[in-house]
C-alpha cells in the first residue's frame, strides 16, 4: 500500500533543474500581495527564489576527451608525465577506484597496493606504498605516490625474506613504536606479496 502511495506521489513530481531558474529573480506574487496587505509600510523580504542562481551548463558528452591524461610522481622522480591512457585503477583507502576520461573531480588518499594503467590491450602495473590521487574535471589525473615501483622490478624472494624479518621484529617488539613500525612493514609487504601473486 505504501509503495502505491509513494509511486503516485512521485509520479506527479517534476524533476527540478537549476537551469530552470530564471536569470532575473521572480517574486512570489501571492506572498507579496499578502505582505503588502499586512505590512504596507515595510519593503517585502526577498524570497528564496531571489537567492538562486542558474548553474553553468555542464560539459556535454561530446566534449569529454577520449583519453585520460595521467601524471605519476613520487618524491624522487616523475615516472609518467602527460601520458594518454584509457583507464587507471588506483588503490584508494576506500577500495579500488577506477578512473576514466570525464571522471568527476575528486581527491582520494591512496594505500599500499597495485596501480594499474590501461592503454588499449596493454596494462602497466606499479606498486605504490601510499599517496594521493587528484582527479581534475578536465580528464587530467595526478597521482602523487611516496614510492612507485614497476611491479616487474620487484624481487619476490626479497619480499619473502623481509616479510619473515618483519614478522620476527613484530614478535620481538617491546615498545608501541617498534610494534607500529613492524606492523606497517608487514602490511606493506603482505600487500606487495599479494600484488605479485595476483
Amino acid at each position: 500500500m505504501f509503495r502505491r502511495v509513494a509511486v503516485r506521489l512521485l509520479s506527479h513530481l517534476r524533476p527540478f533543474s537549476s537551469s530552470e531558474v530564471p536569470t532575473e529573480p521572480v517574486a512570489d506574487d501571492l506572498f507579496m500581495a499578502a505582505w503588502r496587505r499586512i505590512v504596507p509600510n515595510l519593503d517585502p523580504p526577498r524570497t528564496p527564489l531571489a537567492f538562486m542562481r542558474p548553474r553553468p551548463s555542464t560539459a556535454s558528452a561530446a566534449s569529454t576527451p577520449s583519453k585520460l591524461t595521467i601524471n605519476l610522481v613520487s618524491h624522487y622522480s616523475s615516472a609518467l608525465s602527460n601520458k594518454q591512457v584509457d583507464m587507471v585503477i588506483v588503490p584508494a583507502t576506500t577500495g579500488q577506484m577506477g578512473i576514466l576520461p570525464g571522471h568527476v573531480a575528486s581527491i582520494s588518499e591512496l594505500k599500499a597496493g597495485l596501480l594499474s594503467i590501461h592503454e588499449g590491450d596493454e596494462v602497466t602495473k606499479y606498486f605504490i606504498s601510499s599517496g594521493f590521487v587528484f582527479v581534475h574535471s578536465n580528464s587530467v589525473t595526478d597521482i602523487i605516490a611516496i614510492e612507485a615501483v614497476p611491479i616487474e622490478q620487484v624481487d619476490p624472494d626479497s619480499v619473502q625474506k623481509y616479510f619473515k624479518e618483519f614478522t620476527q621484529k613484530l614478535s620481538a617488539a617491546s615498545t608501541d613504536l617498534e610494534k607500529a613500525e613492524a606492523q606497517i612493514g608487514l602490511d606493506v609487504l603482505s600487500t606487495l606479496h599479494s600484488s605479485l601473486s595476483g
